[in-house]
């Protein structure tokens, strides 16, 4: 009887240190392994926080506040807002360690590290690219090249993130950084999507994922 009790003491012990281990991961980028479920309505930017925040914390990770790399246009007398200035300012590091951007203005150069390898899921999974099947390599962000909300009056952000109608549109980023549009290599911005319900970004190589930073 001693003996199942000390071995449920050493196990409740490692157990906790695992835990501990896990909360205390410097893990503070990753790629959504899934998205919502309703194409590109995300329930705003709320709601694509939220998702973010609860797969980091699948993964033991939640211990950081996380927001998700999207911009959303001025509405209803409320302000744009940058993809880019909701994200913390770095350094950003995936699942395996590795550092994808040492500050805003790295991620937003030619000199980042993301890529098919690099841009991995809250669990260390690589996502399907063009070329696998499914292709789910167009990446939800709404925003130019340099991470900002377009200004231009056209929606580019499937009605800031509340709408998953045929119709529409949302600005997606190649996270293997290739494939067509004006920006193929992009992993923020290389074209429109074609509709914001989940088939409709299923049919021209995405699945409503996006990116998520650890904003502290």
């Amino acid at each position: 009887m001693k003996k199942r009790i000390s071995m449920l003491c050493i196990l409740a012990i490692v157990t906790g240190f695992g835990y501990a281990s896990a909360e205390d991961s410097s893990m503070s980028f990753f790629l959504t392994s899934q998205g919502p479920g309703n194409g590109a309505d995300l329930g705003g930017l709320a709601g694509g926080d939220a998702h973010c925040q609860a797969l980091a914390e699948s993964v033991g990770a939640g211990g950081k506040t996380w927001r998700a790399y999207l911009s959303s246009a001025g509405a209803d007398g409320e302000p744009a807002v940058n993809a880019r200035d909701r994200i913390g300012t770095g350094p950003w590091s995936n699942a395996n360690g590795v550092q994808v951007a040492s500050d805003v203005a790295d991620l937003h150069s030619d000199n980042n590290d993301l890529s098919k390898e690099n841009s991995i899921s809250e669990s260390g999974d690589v996502i399907n690219g063009r070329g696998d099947k499914p292709n789910r390599h167009d990446i939800l962000s709404g925003s130019n090249l340099n991470g900002t909300a377009y200004a231009d009056g056209q929606d580019h952000t499937c009605r800031n993130w509340t709408y998953s109608g045929a119709d529409g549109s949302a600005q997606v980023g190649h996270h293997d950084r290739t494939g067509g549009g004006a920006n193929p290599t992009s992993w923020n911005s290389a074209h429109g999507s074609r509709g914001c319900g989940q088939s409709n970004l299923r049919g021209t190589g995405g699945d409503g994922l996006f990116y998520c930073f650890a904003a502290d």
